[in-house]
């Protein structure tokens, strides 16, 4: 005899059933970023791990170890902040999707890292605080330790709010800090921290600039003429062309400058050829990929998304080659000390080193980058591929003509501030085109609208630029506590 349940029991059972999958739900959904967590704490793990392999576990080499585990905590911070400088406005202008941009930036950061790294940095140390002031290598060593650790819990807590910052600034404050802790304000080069400070405006105010500078170009000469796909058959390729010749220079000036020491002339010269080239080879792909378009803003975008790409790509490796020095830096000179037992002003990078600070920028990408990518590429103001465009060919000219005159500059500022650039721009630029004669009444509705509909949103804008103005001072506050702390215990 089969015996059949009531329906209202199989709708007690549905209801169940469907509050069980909610549960499951909200539970993945808040184990989610501890998943992240998990995975670099592995590493960071797996960094102390490596190290002690390579160098063993003694007495003297347990603040080696100590100071990897920090390096790698340091390159995980530098891939979740600042590596969204490069791929945001490629994510942003939908040029690449977000699972896109991480693989190209983290294969690139490693290859920038591990290929143009270099074996020979000059410690931090040196051009901000004077050598004699850390001649005791005690010293050095816990200054070093306090700059990795306050540096990096600075990003950490800047990538949480959702500003990009200077993770050179970042470590610059560390060591300001813990060299003060160690030897008071006249051991400091002020005249290197007076540079470092002038670059929090030089760096953004360039980059929006030339960013803006860029997109009026682009506008009067492709988007506001009459048969707009003519117009792009002429200066896409010409446009392309500046771009290529543009990173060529840049590449080689910064990525490359520590396999092949390169003047700014002899960079220029790179540039000029391969821009050439680029523009020709330019001439025919634009014009068959502009074939049966129709004469809209709609079909400029497509022209501009493979230069955005490869933008983004070389921009990545660009950084990978330099920042990474941000991470490893300190954590080589630890290393040199613990060898040599001296903190020479050259200090060779270990391999081991190396690959701790690639992977971990990578690692810090893949796990915590899409929330920065985010915030730069569509948050601070909309993008499309043409005004992408202008904001990464705009840090490559910014770096090179701060390197002409002889300007300190971040990366990350002028990136953000080119962002910033070509929103105050398109505000600017609205607000010129709109009709001039109207009634009192409509200009008060009108700006009101403009008061509510802003291009560039105020509350990301302060809160970067907030986080900017404080990073030396924070990261330097952070680091004399450290390093107080640790001479104390261990000194």
């Amino acid at each position: 005899m089969s015996q059949n349940k009531p329906s209202s029991d199989w709708h007690t059972l549905d209801k169940d059933l469907g509050r069980i999958g909610q549960l499951e739900y909200a539970a993945q959904h808040i184990s989610r970023p501890l998943v992240g967590v998990g995975v670099a704490l592995a590493f960071v793990l797996v960094a102390g791990f490596v190290a002690a392999l390579v160098i063993g576990t003694g007495p003297a080499q347990l603040t080696v170890v100590a100071a990897a585990v920090l390096g790698a905590y340091m390159a995980l911070n530098i891939g979740a902040n600042d590596v969204a400088n490069n791929m945001g406005p490629a994510v942003g202008a939908r040029a690449l999707s977000m699972t896109g941009a991480i693989v190209i930036a983290a294969v690139c950061e490693s290859a920038g890292a591990l290929l143009a790294g270099g074996d020979v940095v000059s410690t931090i140390s040196t051009d901000i605080v004077a050598p004699s002031s850390m001649a005791d290598t005690h010293v050095f060593v816990w200054a070093m330790m306090a700059a990795l650790l306050s540096s990096a819990l600075w990003v950490n807590l800047a990538t949480w709010l959702g500003a990009p910052v200077s993770t050179t600034h970042a470590v610059v404050g560390g060591v300001l800090g813990a060299g003060i802790a160690a030897a008071g304000f006249g051991a400091v080069n002020w005249q290197t921290m007076s540079a470092i400070a002038a670059s929090w405006v030089i760096s953004p105010f360039l980059g929006g600039v030339i960013a803006a500078a860029m997109l009026a170009f682009i506008k009067a000469r492709v988007i506001y003429q009459d048969d707009k796909i003519a117009a792009a058959r002429v200066w896409v390729p010409v446009l392309i062309g500046v771009m290529a010749g543009t990173f060529a220079t840049y590449l080689a000036l910064k990525g490359l400058r520590r396999v092949v020491s390169v003047s700014l002339e002899t960079s220029l010269l790179i540039g000029l050829p391969l821009g050439l080239l680029a523009w020709l080879a330019s001439i025919p792909m634009v014009r068959r990929q502009s074939q049966g378009m129709e004469n809209r803003n709609k079909s400029l975008k497509a022209l501009f998304a493979v230069p955005l790409v490869f933008s983004a790509a070389l921009l990545s490796f660009a950084h990978g080659a330099n920042d990474v020095a941000n991470a490893v830096g300190p954590l080589a000179a630890i290393v040199h000390v613990g060898s040599f037992g001296s903190n020479d002003a050259l200090v060779a990078i270990p391999h081991w080193v190396m690959v701790i600070g690639a992977f971990g920028i990578s690692f810090g990408l893949l796990l915590f980058g899409p929330r920065l990518i985010r915030v730069v590429g569509s948050q601070i103001t909309k993008l499309n591929p043409m005004r992408a465009y202008c904001v990464a060919l705009s840090a490559a000219v910014t770096v090179i003509l701060a390197s002409w005159l002889g300007l300190p500059v971040s990366s990350t500022h002028i990136a953000v501030g080119a962002v910033f650039g070509v929103g105050f721009y398109r505000e600017w630029y609205m607000e010129r085109r709109r009709p001039g004669r109207r009634s009192p009444e409509e200009i008060r509705v009108a700006r009101e609208e403009r008061r509510r509909r802003k291009l560039v949103r105020r509350s990301h804008f302060l809160t970067i630029v907030a986080a900017w103005v404080i990073t030396v001072p924070a990261a330097a506050a952070m680091s004399a506590v450290v390093f107080l702390a640790l001479s104390s215990v261990f000194g």
